[in-house]
């Protein structure tokens, strides 16, 4: 019998191929302005398992086989344990192992932060779900060191490069992982209107009474959040298990059923008479937990730029393999225009992220003026970067047409996870309005940043120009709130603009100033205007 069809035109596989995802121009350029370029050898190790198709498996599975919660054992025990795929626990083995979580508090050598993100920004191409502990971990090192005592029990196994999984009793570990428990039900964002309370007692610690309505990574060892004590809102850190063995009183009642995300658990937590040790002082919980935020915030403009840069590649490696209407995508020209339009995007979100993390590592060692740069520059990169992930995991996923649309191409997972880093630690609303609040509180922030701008004058007619404009919304305060994300957006775009004509590729800040300063883009990917060379924007995506 003669077969009943034979399969042509089908892409092969991405992944396996023996690609390196650290082959990054960007990424590497950005490491070695830091002073990080000790990392690439392990960079390049990461970015060759990245590519491998084990580790895509790893990704799949963990995705297609989510966490179960089991609050009682067999015998109506209570438990609360979280139970994941083997896969779950190699993407996180890897992550810490390759010091992802928390290893710069503990690392002396230049460009540490920068390094660390480069490699978060990496290994987030495999699988973003399992880069919330991972991201939340790095981001309570520096809360705790308002409480030295605190910092000392627990940094050193929270710094650990060892993955040790299990409800154990934390100093009885070979490495922990830390979680978050913040918002509540009636107040989201709003966490002073939390109405969970901490009751001081006569041993030095609180007992934590109340309902969190998200609290990430619930199977982690410790957790920092925020109650009411006597003295007003204060930051606590709660383990899951105490130091005499006995469980703290955290009661998992459920795990959330979200969009996207679905590796990671994200549930509701009860606080029973949990027993926690204040972080910092009374009534400064806030400002003490804001140092975790940041840190957060940071990851979100980084994993943004990882989807991003994950979307760009799959879609130029599908385009070159699929042929329509005798030739194929790639050589096609609105496809080759689309294409360039996300390498571009993505481009921008890379260089902008990398330049924080650096600027990360510089204000950690006492620079104030990058301390500045990076309060701003934050605050409106995580508006932007994570505003656009979305529109551009649709538009690559899109490139595949209707095969781009089924799960097993894998592009469905992007388009699902792309959201979340634009709602995570602030969604558009509270990420402009930090902005504001930043430049309302420290105006020397305006400053900093706007000297990162001048560095660029002269590159750019086009980024004169916006940078020009930029400056005279900032002088009017008519209606500034309302029109926030307007402004924010406009720093956004002049940051990244400035920064690709400074450091990026000539063609890449080319095609950006055109399009997003100058005017000449329409609403959609694929609208960047004629003339331009994009087979050097396209290059800087593609695997061979």
């Amino acid at each position: 019998m003669p077969a009943t069809h034979e399969v042509t035109n089908q892409v092969p596989e991405f992944h396996g191929q023996g690609h390196d995802l650290a082959e990054d121009p960007t990424l590497l350029a950005a490491l070695r302005r830091a002073g990080a370029e000790w990392v690439e050898p392990e960079l390049r190790e990461l970015g060759r398992r990245a590519g491998t198709a084990e580790a895509a498996e790893w990704g799949r599975l963990a995705n297609e086989y989510p966490p179960v919660l089991h609050t009682h054992d067999r015998y109506g025990h209570r438990i609360d344990e979280v139970e994941f795929h083997p896969a779950w626990h190699e993407l996180m083995r890897t992550a810490v192992s390759h010091g992802l979580h928390a290893t710069p508090w503990r690392d002396s050598r230049p460009g540490a932060h920068t390094a660390r993100a480069a490699k978060f920004y990496l290994w987030g191409q495999v699988e973003a779900g399992h880069s919330c502990p991972i991201s939340m971990t790095y981001a309570a090192v520096p809360a705790l060191r308002a409480t030295p005592e605190l910092a000392e029990r627990f940094e050193p196994l929270l710094t650990a490069t060892e993955y040790d999984f299990g409800l154990r009793e934390p100093s009885g570990k070979r490495g922990l992982i830390a979680g978050m428990s913040m918002t509540e039900k009636q107040g989201g964002s709003d966490v002073r209107t939390n109405t969970t309370t901490a009751t001081p007692q006569s041993d030095g610690t609180y007992r934590l009474v109340g309902h969190k309505w998200f609290t990430s990574a619930p199977m982690s060892d410790l957790f920092l959040t925020l109650a009411q004590a006597p003295g007003g809102l204060s930051c606590f850190v709660l383990p899951r298990v105490l130091p005499d063995g006995s469980r703290n009183r955290m009661h998992i009642q459920r795990l959330k059923d979200k969009l996207g995300n679905k590796s990671n658990a994200s549930s509701e937590l009860e606080y029973d008479g949990a027993v926690g040790w204040l972080v910092g002082e009374e009534g400064r919980g806030v400002p003490t937990i804001i140092e975790m935020v940041n840190m957060t915030r940071l990851d979100c403009t980084l994993g943004a730029a990882s989807g991003m840069r994950s979307g760009a590649v799959l879609a130029l490696h599908h385009a070159t393999h699929r042929r329509a209407f005798g030739r194929a995508l790639i050589d096609q020209p609105l496809m080759r225009n689309v294409l360039a339009d996300l390498v571009v995007e993505s481009e921008a979100a890379t260089i902008v992220a990398l330049r924080l993390a650096a600027a990360t590592d510089k204000s950690q060692a006492g620079d104030e003026q990058e301390a500045l740069v990076r309060r701003l520059g934050l605050a409106v990169s995580k508006y932007w970067v994570c505003k656009r992930g979305p529109a551009h995991a649709a538009e690559a996923l899109e490139c595949f047409g209707g095969n781009g649309y089924a799960e097993e191409s894998g592009m469905p997972r992007l388009y699902r996870e792309a959201p979340l880093v634009s709602i995570w630690e602030g969604s558009g609303n509270v990420a402009a309005l930090d902005a504001l609040r930043a430049m309302g509180r420290q105006p020397a922030v305006v400053e900093a940043l706007l000297g990162e701008l001048d560095a660029a004058a002269g590159a750019d007619r086009r980024l004169d120009a916006a940078v020009a404009g930029l400056r005279k919304e900032l002088g009017d305060l008519t209606e500034l709130e309302y029109r926030a994300r307007r402004v924010v957006e406009q720093l956004a775009l002049c940051f990244q603009g400035a920064l690709l004509v400074r450091y990026g590729d000539p063609a890449v800040a080319e095609a950006f100033c055109a399009s997003r300063l100058g005017g000449d883009h329409g609403g959609a990917f694929g609208t960047l205007p004629t003339g331009l060379d994009v087979e050097p924007i396209l290059a800087r995506a593609r695997h061979a």
